[in-house]
């Protein structure tokens, strides 16, 4: 995934990630959601700030914080409110407003691959399925078309998406399907 990330500019990222988000809000999940879980990006990842300062003031928004092995999902209120954290992501300063478990309707979650079951293969150190195992709101993937692969590796404790929104539309489980 690295080397066909690096095929692409900064600049056709951003564009790529533009339409990917524009798919996303037009999601009935997306639109009726007021509580959102979803990620301040790497670089290399869907590209989210534009994207989280056009909604913070309409949605309540609210951004991992890593804690040892663990997220903590915190209010986003400005940009006031991040610091750099953990592996140089933006993330909420650990004072914030923590989202209850069974407050947030949709998370968003990036991922390196996913696969036509939904499948997501993250970095490898577990943060998102442990948070994901706590959270009953509909699991969102987001990622380049690039990243949409037939098959990925998966261990009893991954959590599968409910949706994958990519540049070419929005799937889930029963619809992807790959050329």
């Amino acid at each position: 995934m690295a080397a066909k990330k690096s095929a692409f500019t900064g600049t056709e990222l951003l564009d790529r990630s533009a339409l990917i988000l524009n798919r996303l809000e037009e999601c009935p999940l997306f639109q009726s959601a007021e509580r959102v879980a979803l990620y301040h990006a790497l670089p290399g990842e869907v590209q989210t700030a534009a994207f989280i300062e056009r909604w913070y003031l309409r949605k309540q928004l609210f951004l991992p914080l890593v804690e040892g092995d663990n997220l903590r999902l915190l209010r986003y209120t400005g940009p006031e409110s991040l610091r750099k954290g953990a592996f140089g992501i933006w993330e909420p300063k650990p004072d914030g407003e923590e989202a209850e478990e069974d407050e947030i309707e949709l998370i968003i979650v990036p991922g390196v691959a996913f696969d036509a079951q939904c499948h997501r293969l993250g970095r490898g150190r577990g943060f998102y399925d442990r948070l994901l195992s706590s959270l009953h709101a509909p699991k969102v993937g987001i990622c380049f078309d690039f990243q949409l692969v037939p098959f990925v590796p998966v261990e009893p404790f991954d959590r599968q998406m409910d949706y994958v929104v990519a540049e070419r539309g929005i799937y889930s489980i029963n619809e992807i399907g790959y050329r």
